[in-house]
């Protein structure tokens, strides 16, 4: 489907700013606005900071001043994409040790009108001139991590706002931008002794800097112009997000991003921006326990975890206890089989022909669960063969044998209105290099890329790197009840899928099903640094209940710690139309 193709909504009569609609709804009574996270301004009760609840609406996100923006936006009268774009707008600012503006989300949408699910592929291309060819002969053979202004791909986040807006919206981009602005106008005027806290204490990310304060002057400027942009339409809502979109990608920021990236040695060019566009693709899904589980396509290692839910259904999981020696065995057994075949097939679609279909076929999932051995940890990556439907290749996953530099920046978005709507999404940066008189960061994602022949990821031109990045969408009888999204590269989806289990199997509340202490595996190829496998590798959480002595007999390399992810989790109780909101601590919500 076309970008183009837009589902028009009445457009709902502008009130107040978010700002000042959040300061409303929190004095009025006839409002339960629940919050949690860490808030200077005191200590709430724990059921407030932990679990936010509302009939109306609710949101979690990476950050209390995304999470205020956003809930606004629903307060204010709009719909979960309008307070989704404005959330992640702000997030761009204040979290932008993990997301940056010039950078990517993939979105899954419910879009109740239609009753559909869709995926808004955030995504931007490698350029014209990234070949296999100028990497060996200026990097070594290697895409390396952040910093370098070579592994900048088309910055995708901005159309995708701008497509959901068109898409399923109902508010200019002005009016999502507002917070944003509010919040970039207090960052562009800090004395360079204070922070965006009033001084209160330091800014992580050095806001009150003379350097950071001259950033934030020239993003200011970078927003305002697409605003005016967008002005020049003369008030036509759609003809104005297409002036916005336009303006960035074919107009004047795409011109000096040009000449910024010849002038520097970069690879971006001028006809890579123009020419680029947001796609609409429908979701993959499985069935699951009476769900239906959505995730994004094979650009994102999203379908491995539908693959390894297909593995452990039916398996006795419940029977086995949760976080039982056997239960853990079980599940990252799957995972390790799933994840070998992520590593050894996944890539852009538009490119190589991946054989997913196969991978979550009936035949194939009961192959590759039959090498599953409940006594012994596997020790080797073992990717199946679904073009012939053999449950062993006979090959590893290639991988780098030198590390070249990864890095964690994700953060996350879940937004359910009063209409039914719902936004899963999953914005991350790899910021590495910003153009400085535009204010501009932009991310290093070229780094999902590779440089070896015969590779799924071979870098070409116009080619998608594979991410990490893989939000979640779940519906029982056709409407949704739950939503997922977690930071945390290659242990997003190993996490998800505990989530997913403790609620779909063992029924834990949203609260018990993102707090649950976690485990993981890093027996699989590093999708930053591309390191190698570390074969048979099992981390557990200090706080996980299990026998460590069962698992350390079955051959698990066992590490003790906190599995490096952060998770949050929006549900809605399809009998009372409850929508509650929780997240791993650090994170926030919001509901209504």
């Amino acid at each position: 489907m076309s970008p183009s193709q837009s589902i028009l909504r009445p457009k709902l009569p502008k009130r107040l700013w978010p700002t000042m609609g959040l300061l409303c709804c929190l004095l009025l009574p006839s409002f339960s606005v629940r919050i949690f996270g860490q808030d200077p301004a005191g200590e709430p009760t724990r059921a407030a900071r932990d679990l936010a609840g509302g009939q109306q609406g609710a949101i979690a996100t990476g950050s209390r001043e995304s999470r205020d923006a956003g809930l606004a936006m629903l307060q204010q009268g709009g719909n979960a994409v309008d307070a989704a774009v404005t959330s992640m707008l702000v997030q761009s600012v204040v979290e932008n040790r993990l997301f940056c503006f010039g950078s990517e989300v993939p979105i899954i949408v419910y879009d109740a009108k239609r009753n559909v699910v869709e995926v808004i592929v955030g995504l931007g291309a490698a350029p014209r001139l990234a070949t296999p060819e100028w990497f060996r002969e200026h990097r070594a053979r290697k895409i390396q991590g952040r910093d370098d202004i070579a592994n900048i791909v088309v910055p995708a986040f901005l159309d995708a706002c701008l497509t959901a807006l068109e898409r399923y919206g109902t508010q200019t981009f002005s009016e999502c931008a507002q917070p944003m602005l509010a919040v970039l106008r207090q960052r562009a005027t800090l004395p360079a002794t204070s922070d965006a806290e009033g001084g209160a204490r330091r800014n992580n990310n050095a806001a009150g800097s003379e350097a950071m304060v001259r950033h934030h002057q020239s993003f200011l400027r970078l927003m305002e112009r697409l605003l005016e942009a967008e002005q020049a339409a003369g008030g036509d809502r759609l003809t104005g997000l297409r002036h916005v979109s336009d303006y960035f990608y074919r107009g004047p920021i795409a011109r000096e991003l040009d000449a910024w990236s010849r002038e520097n040695g970069g690879l971006l060019r001028y006809v890579d921006l123009a020419q680029h566009v947001t796609r609409i693709d429908d979701p993959l899904s499985v069935s699951f326990n009476g769900y239906t589980v959505y995730k994004c396509g094979v650009w994102t290692q999203g379908p491995y975890a539908l693959q390894t839910l297909r593995m452990l259904e039916d398996r006795g999981m419940p029977a086995m206890g949760h976080n039982s020696a056997d239960y853990v065995h079980l599940v990252i057994e799957a995972i390790k089989l799933a994840m070998a075949d992520r590593d050894a097939y996944y890539g852009d679609p538009h490119f190589v022909e991946v054989p997913i279909k196969q991978m979550l076929s009936d035949e194939y999932v009961a192959m590759r669960r039959s090498l599953i051995d409940m006594e012994r940890a596997s020790l080797q990556q073992v990717p199946g063969d679904p073009w012939k439907m053999q449950p062993v290749l006979g090959l590893p996953p290639q991988d780098y044998k030198v590390h070249s530099g990864h890095s964690n920046d994700t953060t996350s978005c879940l937004v359910a209105d009063q209409w039914g709507n719902v936004v899963s999404a999953t914005p991350s940066g790899w910021g590495g290099v910003i153009a400085t008189d535009l204010g501009l960061e932009l991310g290093s994602r070229m780094i999902g890329l590779h440089t070896w022949e015969g590779h799924p990821s071979l870098v070409a031109p116009g080619k998608r790197p594979r991410i990490t990045l893989t939000p979640t969408l779940v519906l029982k009888d056709g409407k949704p009840v739950m939503a997922i999204s977690v930071a945390g590269g290659d242990q997003q989806d190993q996490t998800s899928i505990q989530v997913l289990l403790n609620r779909l199997v063992f029924g834990m509340d949203p609260l018990a099903a993102v707090r649950t202490p976690r485990f993981g595996t890093d027996h699989h190829i590093n999708w930053f640094g591309h390191e190698p496998a570390k074969l048979g590798s099992l981390t557990v959480s200090r706080e996980l209940n299990t026998d460590l002595d069962k698992l350390r007999q079955r051959g698990h390399d066992l590490q003790i710690g906190r599995p490096a992810a952060s998770a949050v989790i929006l549900t809605i109780d399809p009998a009372t139309g409850l929508k509650q909101a929780a997240g791993d601590r650090g994170r926030f919500a919001g509901g209504y």
